[in-house]
């Protein structure tokens, strides 16, 4: 599909806006250390997000959107099918790229194969974000994509953008503004609700096909303030501390493998067709 969805429920009012965004935030030069700078200077569309993000997560939020999706009932995919239907989406969140959804998926999993990883490792990069396909269900973007965090606890400043949570209904919550909150001290992130996004959808979608290294990619790679900065690490069992040594080696390939260059998706489809079937049967419900 060449199209970009339109997608009304975002900080967006238009896809010029979107265009307008991506020019001004898009450099295909940029060092390392200049990606993921949500700094004042960063576009206004990149706070106008979290700010509608932070606001409107709650636990009541989170709960609910589970009742809703984790039935798996909307569809059945196939894997591949699922990519097509995601290069509809464009991911606001992110500052870094102007590339449509699937070929960020493919620079990711290609990036992995090229280093000589397990191919199950290759098949978590190129599957790892579709879970966005929720926006394409009529999800709100903040509700998609975006940093995600624990809710029915404090709010760790090491979110990025801590204090638009003032905005939080949850915030008046005396239960939910303790460290641990409504979780014990080395529970195990299992048991701990984060704000909703791909990441836990996507989680639940494959969890029956992929080894537990990978599901701990998928599930916590929107999770920066834990594994990229070391909050909430009182809420991590010894499992989860082992298993989030893979979810720190992926990251650098969600991140730094975004460039310029395309990936040819018809040319690389035969090695991902194989690769899919190694794991997945020819449906999925999501």
């Amino acid at each position: 599909m060449s199209h970009v969805q339109s997608l009304t429920q975002g900080p967006l009012e238009s896809l010029e806006q979107w265009d307008d965004f991506v020019k001004d935030r898009y450099d295909p030069n940029r060092a390392e250390d200049g990606f993921r700078k949500f700094t004042p200077e960063a576009p206004p569309v990149v706070r106008e997000f979290y700010r509608l993000n932070h606001a409107h997560q709650t636990r009541d939020f989170v709960l609910q959107k589970k009742r809703r999706y984790l039935a798996r009932d909307h569809r059945p995919m196939g894997i591949w099918e699922a990519l097509e239907y995601l290069n509809t989406l464009v991911d606001d969140s992110d500052p870094d790229t102007d590339l449509s959804q699937i070929e960020h998926c493919l620079q990711t999993a290609e990036a992995i194969r090229a280093d000589g990883h397990p191919r199950w490792f290759v098949l978590a990069g190129l599957i790892h974000d579709l879970g966005k396909i929720l926006c394409l269900y009529g999800e709100p973007q903040w509700a998609v994509v975006g940093d995600t965090f624990p809710v029915g606890c404090a709010w760790s400043d090491k979110i990025v953008y801590p204090e638009l949570f003032a905005a939080n209904p949850d915030s008046a919550v005396p239960a939910y503004r303790t460290r641990t909150g409504i979780y014990e001290e080395g529970c195990g992130l299992g048991k701990v609700d984060l704000s909703w996004g791909h990441d836990e959808y996507l989680y639940h979608v494959v969890k029956d096909y992929m080894p537990e290294e990978a599901l701990y990619m998928i599930r916590y790679h929107s999770f920066y303030a834990c594994h990229r900065e070391g909050a909430y690490e009182y809420l991590m069992n010894d499992g989860d501390k082992r298993m989030f040594e893979w979810v720190r080696t992926f990251n650098p390939y969600d991140l730094y493998s975004k460039s310029s260059g395309r990936p040819d998706a018809k040319t690389l489809r035969p090695y991902y067709d194989d690769l899919i079937a190694e794991y997945f049967p020819a449906q999925v419900s999501w």
